[in-house]
């Protein structure tokens, strides 16, 4: 190599090193969820997330810097989500943890943030525990708590003539702690109900038939599912053979969700009151605005999983704006108060408990064009159904709020 060709060569390396060393560092956040166990939820979230991240990468990035998220599958185990939660950590260096769809992993992911002191998003997880019992100063969580879907929920079942109750839920946290607090409010509203049958079929394998049959056996006047998925679809189906449904009033938790009722399709039951979400009957500009950004990059309407996980890069986007900072305690005291933007419009985290007001919609199910849809709704905004702060320091440690 010539003099003239090493010359070339060092100063194309320095133009090189110059270039690499100008390029902002990305912002990077760590994501774990259930894609592979629960996909017709964990899909549409991951393309909300996604959506979020492109535009505000179009927009220049946050801090002069852009947004990378490192995802990871945890196949509904606690176990793989912790093992992802040492690796981004550890490895890949990641500013926040973000994620969760079961209540159990949620939980295990929050142990994690406690231990190791880093702010952990929880998008979905549903259980109490999660801001209560277990809450810790790290973790925050975007949807609304069984608490608070349960609060909502009973608004509505106070209002029906029945006395005697039944529930059927899945036998590990979220259940657990939906029925405790449906069956906590609806007592406090209705002295008069009595709970005189419980179905706790383990998730993913529920028998219809044999939960039915003690159920009906009980002679309820009305039902409290919790069930979801294809357990819910199982539900439904055996109880529309037997006349179960709509003979029996049935209340019941997510099952207004499009990621539900697509697979339900005409075996709809109709008059269910739920929670969900009716995303082709709402026209506010914010959820106009995403839904049809969404409309435009996938080719298909918006689920809930796409909402929830859209919101969760928002809240995080405003966390790290706020903070002017991805320093894990300055996030962590941004994130307390912090004031964000949603498809279903404005709501923030309430300092106590880290719990967020983003609500959800109450109505009933109808079939409409041989499809499962919601009628009768309402949004119901979470920060009317939040327990008073007396509650939660009942039920929060003390070394969580401060």
């Amino acid at each position: 190599m010539n003099n003239t060709a090493r010359i070339f060569l060092g100063w194309a390396l320095a133009c090189a090193s110059a270039a690499q060393a100008a390029e902002p560092v990305p912002i990077r956040i760590g994501e774990i969820n259930s894609y592979s166990s629960i996909p017709q939820f964990t899909t549409p979230y991951r393309q909300g997330w996604q959506l979020a991240v492109d535009e505000i990468n179009a927009s220049g990035g946050l801090l002069g810097r852009p947004v990378q998220v490192i995802s990871r599958d945890d196949a509904g185990k606690p176990e793989e989500a912790l093992r992802h939660a040492v690796e981004l950590t550890a490895n890949e260096k990641v500013d926040v943890l973000a994620g969760g769809f079961l209540s159990n992993v949620g939980l295990a992911l929050a142990d994690y943030a406690l231990t190791h002191k880093r702010l952990f998003v929880a998008s979905e997880p549903l259980s109490d525990a999660l801001v209560w019992d277990k809450g810790n100063r790290y973790t925050f969580r975007l949807r609304p708590s069984t608490y608070m879907q349960a609060a909502m929920l009973v608004e509505e079942a106070a209002k029906l003539p029945a006395r005697r109750w039944a529930t059927i839920a899945p036998n590990y946290e979220y259940g657990q702690s939906a029925v405790a607090s449906f069956k906590e409010q609806l007592k406090a509203k209705r002295p008069d109900v009595e709970f005189v049958a419980e179905q706790w079929p383990v998730l993913g394998k529920l028998d219809a038939g044999t939960t039915l049959q003690a159920v009906t056996q009980a002679k309820p006047d009305a039902i409290f599912n919790v069930t979801f998925g294809a357990d819910l679809a199982k539900l439904v189906r055996e109880g529309n053979q037997r006349n179960v449904f709509p003979k029996i009033p049935v209340v019941s938790m997510l099952s207004g969700e499009p990621e539900y009722l697509d697979v339900l399709k005409d075996e709809t039951p109709p008059g269910w009151i739920v929670t969900g979400y009716p995303w082709d009957q709402i026209d506010t500009k914010a959820h106009s605005s995403f839904a049809s950004n969404y409309y435009k990059r996938y080719n298909e309407n918006p689920k809930v999983g796409s909402v929830v996980g859209y919101a969760t890069m928002q809240a995080i986007f405003a966390a790290i704006a706020k903070a002017k900072s991805v320093d894990n305690e300055k996030l962590v005291k941004a994130m307390r108060g912090l004031k964000f933007q949603t498809p279903f419009g404005p709501a923030e985290f309430r300092a106590l408990d880290q719990q967020s007001t983003m609500g959800t919609f109450v109505g009933k199910l109808d079939v409409r064009g041989g499809k499962g849809t919601m009628v009768q709704w309402r949004y119901a905004d979470g920060r009317d159904y939040q327990p008073s702060d007396d509650y939660v320091r009942a039920h929060r440690p003390a070394a969580a709020m401060q």
